[in-house]
Order: C-alpha cells, then structure tokens, then sequence
C-alpha cells in the first residue's frame, strides 16, 4: 500500500508542476554546448520561457510529455517513497532512541530514488523528447518528431530494442540518488526537529509545507548539475548504431559541458527547476502524509470496527 500512496502523490503533483518541467527542460538545452554569448537566447527567465512557449507552440504545449510525465512519477515515486517509508517504519534509519541517523538516511533515500528512477526510465526519455519539440523558431536540442507518446515508444523501440528505450539511464541512477537523498533527508530532519521543539504539531499540513519547501531548496541546489547531465543524454540523437551524436557517456557529458559552457552551464534552469521542484515537493510530501493519514484513519477505523 506504501507504494500506491507514494505513487499517487507524486501524480497529483505531477499534473500542477508539468508546465514547469517543460520550461525547465527547453532552457537546459538552451545553447547546448555553446559558450554564453554564442547561441540565440529564446528563454531569459522561466516566466518568459512560458510566455515564448505558449507564443510559440500553444498553450498546450506547457503539458507536453504530461503522460509519460505522471508514468514516470507513478513508478519513481510509488518505489521511492514505497520504500523508503516502509524502511523507516522498521527502523533502518533510526538509532535506539528513534532518532534518524544521517548516514543512514542519505544512503537509504538515495537508493531507494536511484532504484525507482532506473525501472522508470524508459518513461523520462519519452517525456524528455516531447518536452523538447518546439517550433524551428525557438527549438535547442535534437528535436525527435514523436507524434505523441505511444508513437514514441514504438519508434524507440522499433529501432533501438529494449536497450534504446534505457538509454540515458546512467545518468538517472546519480541524477536520482542526490535528488531523493537531499529530499527525503531535510524533509525527514525538518519534520523531525519540528515534532522536538513542538513546532506546528497542531497543523500537521503546515508542518509538512514547512518541511517541503526547505526539501525543495535543497533538492534545487543539489540535483541541478546531475539533472542537466540527464536533459542532454535522454535528447540527444543516436547514429545508426544506436551510439549518441553528442556524448559518448555520462562523463564525457559532463566534460563536454564544462570544457563549452564552463561551470554555471551545470545550473541552466536552476529557477525553472526550483518553481518546479519546490513545488512538486510540497505537493507530493503533502500529499503523501496526508494519503498515508487517511489510509493509517481507516486502518483504525476498521480495527476498531
């Protein structure tokens, strides 16, 4: 059941922050290994990325890739949070006073997000293609001309196997374990500290949009970099043989970026990625207490029924 209501949460989310995600990726690919200075500049800021968006391409397209979007948030997060809550129920990440020891909540959360993120990858490369089309005027990146999502799998699939549809999935493995550590660890600390010093626990809900929105700054900071490093590896076009056009791997990714577009070229989109993940953290954390309340309400109900 803990993985239903992880996964159910992060839908929820899903549908608010997709236009978002859709900003944020057209702005990673922005001037792709080009220097500052030397590529057209289409999106200064998040919120003119989503006027020149829905100027461009439709309103519409501000919920492009929003199928495999909540596809990949059901499976990532209805794993990720699954397991993790069921871990620290049996108290892997507690020492004998209950108290959550960091080492092992940053390995736990980390794994438990790398796990959910490598089973869900073939969802992220489709919605990442499809984020990525927009009109000759203001495209960046290759541009895969998928007409919609099931047609993107069949392509995929049709000329790359089941290898092709985990391609790029490398980088979800680094990209997941630093966001979903970063998260679930300043949530669970936050909520923690906030339960010592008798801080909100009469408002539960504003306890959790507390604990999310401090989540959210530290995942924006931290998951960034790894991010970006996906955006480039799940769009780039492949040869005949399957291999990339641009990056040969994850490391060579990430020299190619730094050696072109230096240090803040890891941070392309860092606002688009907190107004979306800071967000998408409250709502899916919110959700995801509120759920497990719910669910553990009518648990007791039935019990004492």
């Amino acid at each position: 059941m803990e993985f239903v209501l992880g996964g159910a949460a992060a839908v929820g989310a899903g549908f608010f922050s997709n236009p978002l995600e859709v900003m944020k990726t057209r702005m990673q690919l922005q001037g792709e290994l080009k220097a500052r200075g030397k590529h057209a500049v289409h999106y200064k800021n998040v919120f003119h990325a989503g006027y020149v968006i829905a100027k461009h391409d439709g309103i519409l397209a501000l919920q492009k890739g929003l199928v495999p979007g909540q596809l990949f948030q059901l499976v990532l997060n209805g794993s990720r949070l699954g397991s993790y809550q069921i871990l620290q129920q049996n108290g892997y990440m507690n020492d004998k006073d209950g108290n959550i020891v960091f080492y092992k909540s940053v390995l736990i959360g980390g794994l438990c997000g790398a796990f959910g993120a490598y089973i869900a990858s073939p969802f992220y490369l489709v919605k990442t293609h499809l984020q990525a089309e927009a009109s000759a005027d203001i495209a960046f990146g290759h541009q895969h001309k998928h007409s919609g999502t099931w047609s993107a799998f069949k392509n995929i699939y049709g000329k790359e196997g089941v290898k092709g549809l985990f391609r790029g999935s490398s980088s979800a493995v680094p990209r997941a374990f630093v966001g979903s550590t970063s998260q679930l660890t300043s949530f669970s600390y936050v909520k923690q500290y906030m339960k010592n010093q008798d801080i909100l626990q009469n408002h539960p809900i504003w306890g959790s949009f507390v604990a999310s929105m401090i989540a959210g700054v530290a995942i924006s900071v931290a998951m960034t970099p790894f991010d970006l490093v996906s955006t480039r590896l799940y769009n780039q076009g492949v040869d005949a043989s399957g291999r990339g056009l641009l990056y040969t791997g994850y490391f060579d990714c990430i020299f190619k970026i730094w050696k072109s577009e230096g240090f803040f070229g890891f941070y392309k989109g860092l606002g688009a990625s907190y107004f979306r993940l800071g967000p998408h953290t409250v709502l899916t954390l919110v959700f995801w207490d509120k759920l497990r309340n719910i669910y553990n309400n009518l648990q007791n109900i039935d019990v004492d029924a």
